[in-house]
């Protein structure tokens, strides 16, 4: 930057940045703009507006200048709208940049430095307030100042903002105790606010996922939504707004166009043409806010604008190397010659060491570059500097994706709660007695003493209330989004335990058959591959994207498994477009280098054409021959393949299930990968799993396995799970919208004006047809097709090849588009009639698009608001909530673990899974496979592998219930009524271990003030449930300062055969005074006398156990 900023193009540009001077630049090739600019800005300070051409030209810019300038004076000023003004669907996160953006230039001050704003047409167009109004709606809250927290509550509500439970959006506040949460348009996390009296204590931002404190703050400016009407009465163009500012254009002319188009589309749309001006800026106003400003102009210089002055630079883009190393070494040593530096700019380390290693394997060791880490977007040549400033990702051809700081995390963790909220009627299941409905919170009052319960309404209105320390074992009914609702038993009759058994001996079953075929695995001799070379690594430095650490964590796990003399069995799940594609390659690649033949095994055609057009594309000009074999071949074609086959002449082939066919034969098969198992017949399931046992196999699968399956099957199958989307793939506008003409004709014509094209998803093939003549009557020209399953299957196929090739332009089509299809050209996806899918669905179809580097846009169109059920309405909030990627796994957990349970362990168990809702059928999944631990069944190694093992103690119990008179539940006077109660309920009866409770106990403090004494009963409670667990009893009681324990009622069960019981009889006999054992109705007692509250109880637990393993431990002790 000081070799820059010390140039003499550089000085010149720096004595134009003057008032009213406007300046024309020229010969800036890629980021020169951004070098000089910031190398300028930072010699005379001052507040920078750079207006780009859109979104992404200024995003770009922005990340270029958060590389030069640091990120804390670069500010990003989006539109405060989703897509466009017209529509009125505010974006929050917009929003909030735009307001910190506003607030940092009202508060600039010199002597901190440049403030650089970047934003584009759009942003500009949109009028904001001005500063007055500003200044009039800041709260400014400060530590240690006096201030009534009515008082504020009162500007809060004035300014706009609503009260919540707690606190997640802008425009939000919540009030507890002497607590206030507050979340300010100008930030994109929300601060907590602590009141000691009338004296603010303490001012904290906090995490919204977590709700708790992150940083303390000295003092704060809490503002609200500017588009908030008193606003709009006064609104200006920006210019107006920031004062003394330097404005900078990349074509002013195309600028000044665009907000002449927004005012034209907003005035033809107004009913009331006035109000569009309180809105939206004009080409004229723009231009005057301009007046008297330093203005600098790369190109479309207007007719209004009079030039007085240029500077001109001498520099060209970066040379395309085509991935050519031998010619960006030539062109670094001949530019050498002739006196210039290389700079080689990166922000990966790894990527500069693999040049390096490229280089000297290609024969230019003595190539010379300098390595700076950091990034910008384009590369550049500058004659004058005489220096080459070259980007890694265009060197390696890789997407160069920006990140916007700023957005607000909304993070998924907080609508997945609200998505399992239980409302009173929804469906529950208790694990001892089956579905019943949920009826909400109730209190009892016992001996004067108040309790919570949850009550739960069977057949024939039956009652069972569960307490809120046994919340564990109750779990929402959930299954695929069936509209059949659950059998309900009545309470008391034998058939839902009879149904709980039956699935339990299933499970154990298949089990005890992933169990054999793991062992029967590990002892059959398979290749040890051998480690990567010198291909592989020029393989992966190819890869156009950034690998993401899980992604990086899956490739090392396949290649070490890879290595090892036994066949690996390897099942690596991820989202959409999370790169699994490239986890395969480069397994297959790693295969084929060592002279073993891959079979790429996929469900349909068409992802057998994809995968194909991927593998060549990643391997094209490295020494692999990759084939495809599918319906699309001809005979003769066959007939070539196959010999090409057994000859060894093919080293990957890719094709559906015909790969297995007898007339297949392979020369030597190393490798099988499996894309999308659950998708294949039984037969070919049957197949696949002769031909596994001596073969490394990798599975692909894009629905998640559910967490408890991934545990408790953890070694019969190896698993990766690729659960981090790459790096700043944007994420999906998603916007819902009422089924309207207009709206339709805007996304399509959108699309096709960047060259794009367009899925529109229709569920019902008997309309299908109609829905299409729609189209082609709105778009006149517009090349449509339509695509469903009852179509001939060669037909279906060739037509969705043709869509791939760009033959049509808008694909309507059932939702055979969620499998797996993957057209990078397409980037918008209309989904009709949106409340008739499931979340999952949604999540599938939206994947779809968005997948380059381009944004995607998603619009899901539905009947009006009061024709939905809450259940839709609340999906689809969810799904436009999700707009990020990676949501899919948090969605995913809300209803696609139903069907991972299913994949993983065979169909017949989802009839199980319909029975009693995916939830419980975990629960007794995970006793299952605790039952078989305890059988010590011999192959125990194949479900737990040794390590664990060793660290696993045998549980003979999965669960305890505990019974009290001692009041334990959260005050409503301490967290309050509603939702978050029970799910705080929720969360600490699930709760396992000391270190989880120490930081629930943490977060209490937090968010709601020192924890009451019920509170610390209610956490007592749940450490008492471990413990009894621990020891093997299943009933306690807590009552008139006594104690009683009642031992596992399975009388032939391990545990009485366990050293744990002998040491516990051993132990209760030498210390009589305090213990009784007896027996009562064939069930064994322990009574422990002198329990003085529920910190007691679990204490004198933790004694019974030290001493038993002592007893049991001592030999002295064994007669």
């Amino acid at each position: 930057m000081e070799r820059v900023a010390a140039s003499a193009a550089c000085q010149a540009l720096a004595a134009e940045l003057r008032p009213g001077r406007t300046t024309e630049l020229k010969g800036l090739a890629g980021s020169a703009y951004a070098l000089y600019a910031a190398a300028a800005v930072g010699r005379v300070g001052g507040v920078h507006v750079f207006m780009c051409e859109d979104k992404d030209a200024a995003a770009y810019l922005m990340n270029d200048f958060y590389g030069l300038l640091g990120e804390a004076g670069v500010k990003f000023f989006p539109a405060g709208y989703k897509r466009s003004i017209q529509y009125g669907q505010e974006d929050a996160s917009g929003l909030v940049q735009r307001t910190a953006a506003l607030t940092a230039m009202r508060n600039y001050r010199r002597e901190e430095g440049p403030l650089v704003v970047c934003t584009y047409p759009e942003a500009l167009a949109e009028k904001v307030v001005d500063v007055a109004e500003l200044e009039r709606r800041t709260l400014t809250v400060a530590c240690g100042e006096t201030m009534d927290m009515d008082h504020m509550v009162a500007i809060l509500e004035e300014f706009g903002f609503t009260k919540v439970d707690f606190v997640y959006e802008p425009g939000q506040y919540s009030r507890r105790g002497g607590i206030v949460d507050v979340f300010s348009y100008a930030e994109n996390k929300p601060y907590r606010i602590d009141f000691f009296g009338d004296e603010v204590e303490s001012v904290r931002r906090f995490d919204i996922a977590s709700q708790l404190s992150t940083e303390k703050l000295d003092r704060i400016e809490i503002v609200p939504n500017l588009k908030h009407e008193a606003a709009a009465r006064t609104g200006v163009a920006l210019p107006v707004f920031a004062g003394e500012a330097t404005y900078w254009a990349n074509d002013l002319d195309h600028l000044l166009r665009r907000l002449d188009d927004i005012r034209r589309k907003m005035l033809a749309e107004a009913d009331d043409p006035a109000s569009v001006d309180g809105r939206v800026t004009s080409r004229k106003q723009f231009l005057a806010g301009l007046e008297g400003h330093a203005l600098l102009i790369r190109r479309g210089i207007p007719a209004e604008c009079a030039v007085t002055g240029e500077v001109t630079f001498e520099t060209t883009p970066q040379p395309a190397f085509n991935k050519q190393f031998d010619l960006l070494a030539r062109d670094i040593r001949d530019r050498m010659e002739e006196g210039f530096t290389t700079y080689i700019l990166s922000e990966n380390k790894a990527q500069i060491e693999r040049l390096v290693n490229i280089f000297a394997s290609e024969g230019f060791p003595k190539v010379r570059f300098e390595a700076l880490s950091l990034t910008l977007h384009e590369g550049f040549v500058d004659k004058t500097l005489k220096a080459c400033f070259y980007t890694d990702h265009q060197i390696f051809e890789r997407y160069h994706r920006y990140s916007l700081r700023g957005e607000i995390d909304r993070t998924q963790a907080l609508t997945v709660a609200e998505l399992n909220e239980l409302k009173p009627g929804d469906y529950v299941v208790h694990i001892d007695h089956g579905v019943g409905r949920f009826g909400g919170l109730v209190r009892t009052v016992e001996n004067g003493k108040v309790h919570e319960a949850v009550k739960l309404v069977y057949r024939d209105g039956d009652v069972l209330l569960v307490n809120v320390h046994a919340l564990h074992r109750i779990a929402r009914y959930k299954d695929k989004d069936s509209d059949t609702p659950p059998r309900i038993y009545k309470l008391g009759s034998g058939a839902w335990q009879k149904m709980k058994t039956a699935t339990k001996n299933a499970v154990k079953d298949i089990a005890r058959e992933l169990i054999r075929l793991y062992a029967e695995r590990k002892e059959s001799g398979g290749f040890a591959f051998s480690p990567d070379g010198y291909l592989q690594h020029e393989l992966e430095a190819a890869f156009p994207y950034e690998e993401t650490p899980d992604q990086q964590q899956a490739v090392e796990a396949v290649k070490h498994d890879m290595e090892q003399p036994q066949p690996m069995d390897r099942l690596v799940c991820g989202d959409v477009g999370f790169g699994k594609t490239e986890v395969a390659i480069r397994a297959a690649f790693k295969a084929a280098t060592d002279g073993k033949q891959v079979a790429v095994l996929v469900p349909t055609t068409i992802l057998s054409l994809q995968h194909y057009r991927s593998f060549s594309e990643r391997m094209r000009g490295l020494p692999v021959r990759v084939e495809n074999l599918s319906r699309a071949k001809s005979a003769k074609e066959v007939k070539q393949i196959k010999e090409d086959l057994a000859a060894g002449r093919i080293d990957i082939l890719i094709g559906t299930h015909k790969i297995l066919g007898k007339e297949i034969k392979f020369k030597d098969l190393g490798l099988l990968i499996i894309d999308e198992e659950q998708k294949f017949g039984v037969s070919s399931k049957e197949k696949l799993r002769q031909l596994s046992v001596h073969v490394d196999t990798l599975t692909l699968t894009a629905t998640p396995i559910p967490r408890t399956l991934q545990f408790s099957l953890m070694g019969a199958r190896d698993l990766s799970v690729i659960a981090t989307p790459p790096p700043n793939r944007q994420p999906i506008i998603t916007e819902s919208h009422l089924f309207d003409e207009s709206i339709i004709k805007e996304a399509i014509d959108f699309e096709l004006a960047r060259h794009g094209q367009v899925y529109f998803v229709h569920n019902r093939v008997e309309t299908i047809e109609h829905v299409a003549d729609i189209i082609r009557h709105l778009c006149p020209g517009v090349r449509v097709a339509v695509g469903h399953g009852q179509m001939p299957a060669q037909q279906l196929e060739r037509l969705i090849m043709d869509f791939i090739f760009g033959e049509f332009d808008v694909l309507v089509a059932t939702t055979i588009v969620e499998n797996g299809v993957d057209i990078p050209n397409a980037n918008t996806i209309i989904i009709n009639d949106a409340q008739n899918f499931g979340l999952s669905d949604l999540h599938q179809l939206r994947g779809r698009v968005g997948r380059s580097d381009r944004k995607g846009y998603c619009y899901l169109l539905t009947p009006p608001d009061e024709l939905l059920t809450s259940d839709a309405r609340r999906r689809l909030r969810a799904i436009e909530e999700f707009s990020d990627l990676g949501a899919g796994f948090n969605i995913a957990m809300q209803d696609l673990d139903i069907r991972g349970a299913g994949n993983l362990l065979g169909a017949e168990q989802s009839g199980f899974i319909a029975d009693m809702g995916f939830e419980t059928y975990q629960k007794i999944l995970a006793e299952a496979v605790a039952e078989l631990r305890a059988e010590g069944i011999t192959e125990a190694g194949g479900l737990i592998g040794q390590e664990e093992q060793q660290k696993q103690t045998v549980s003979y119990l999965t669960d305890a219930q505990i019974e009290t008179d001692i009041e334990a539940l959260l005050p409503d006077d301490y967290i309050g009524q509603g939702a978050e109660k029970l799910r705080l309920y929720r969360e600490l009866d699930a709760m396992n271990d000391e270190e989880q409770m120490r930081r629930f106990e943490e977060r209490l403090v937090d968010r709601f003030g020192p924890l009451p004494e019920a509170a610390r009963n209610l956490m007592d409670v749940v450490r008492l449930r471990w413990r009894a667990v621990a020891l093997g009893f299943e009933w306690v009681k807590v009552k008139n300062g006594l104690m009683l324990l009642r031992f596992l009622s399975d009388g032939n069960s391990a545990y009485y055969k366990s050293a744990l019981f002998m040491g516990i009889l051993k132990y209760v006999s030498k210390n009589s005074a305090k213990f009784v054992l007896k027996q009562n109705n064939n069930k064994l007692m322990l009574t422990v006398r002198e329990v003085k509250g529920m910190q007691q109880a679990w204490q004198t637990l933790d004694a019974l156990r030290e001493g038993a393993v002592r007893e049991a431990g001592d030999p002295s002790s064994a007669a």
